[in-house]
């Protein structure tokens, strides 16, 4: 019995549809999905017919582009807390496991292990300390980079994005608080917990949009030995004060090799592979 993490499947991709449609099965294991499954509804419905018949058990969590709104078309004009609690009502319908339900045990380990899927969003602190946060945005637009959610990534009914992500964090503290010391953690959320794991070589000012200071310093915190996450696009594994962390996206078509198959980018979270 093995868990396994993937993330940013971006289904609007065709490659990545098809690629999706041809994944084996795993009937005795479990699959984290940690968020970016697409930008409309149809996608995590067509996602999770699938992974859900393809695995024992399937965890979700957001990611921003799951946020959006669209304009035109028949997407949902939901916004802000509403999609989200939209998209968690899809999940529910498939038997999916979200940020809103009881935390789950695993129950292939003899330690207790609680999976904790979590949304928190982001807060542009990830940003350099003489960039104050009024003209976190202005900085990063000084190198043409803007991200999309600023125009379709409603906060509603929250004034901003920064208020939604504290509410969000304030929350999850409360609910990891209650994760008796005597258990080990793995964590699950679409955005990096720190600051260091946003690699973004090309679009460094990107990092506004890819957490929050605020769970710099969860890993020692709480019980954690595993962080899954994704969105950056650039596969790693990190080890920080003896917990691991593992960036699972999967991305665009240009970032991963079709011939290899979703299934070659699947990672094992538990047990922890050796090496």
């Amino acid at each position: 019995m093995k868990l396994y993490a993937i993330s940013d499947l971006h289904l609007a991709v065709p490659a990545n549809r098809l690629a999706l449609a041809a994944l084996p099965y795993y009937l005795e294991d479990w699959l984290i999905v940690a968020g970016d499954v697409g930008e409309a509804e149809d996608q995590l419905h067509y996602a999770l017919s699938i992974l859900t018949r393809r695995f024992a058990k399937v965890i979700w969590v957001p990611g921003n582009h799951d946020l959006w709104t669209l304009p035109g078309g028949n997407a949902s004009k939901l916004q802000g807390d509403e999609k989200y609690r939209l998209l968690v009502n899809i999940c529910r319908s498939y038997g999916v496991i979200t940020p809103e339900d009881p935390y789950p045990l695993w129950p292939g380990s003899s330690k207790p292990t609680v999976l904790a899927p979590l949304f928190l969003l982001y807060d542009y602190s990830f940003r350099p300390d003489n960039v104050p946060e009024a003209q976190a945005v202005a900085w990063a637009e000084e190198t043409d980079v803007v991200c999309t959610d600023e125009f379709i990534l409603h906060p509603t009914p929250y004034p901003s994005r920064i208020a939604w992500c504290h509410a969000r964090v304030a929350y999850t503290e409360k609910r990891l608080a209650l994760i008796p010391s005597s258990h080990s953690i793995v964590l699950i959320n679409h955005f990096p917990l720190r600051q260091e794991f946003v690699r973004l070589k090309r679009i460094p000012r990107f990092s506004l949009w890819c957490g929050t200071r605020k769970t710099e310093d969860w890993h020692t915190r709480f019980p954690i030995s595993v962080v899954v996450y994704g969105h950056i696009h650039f596969r790693a594994t990190d080890y920080r004060d003896g917990v691991r962390f593992e960036e699972v996206s999967l991305g665009y078509q240009r970032d991963w090799q079709q011939a290899r198959g979703i299934e070659g980018y699947l990672r094992e979270i538990l047990p922890e592979p050796p090496g």
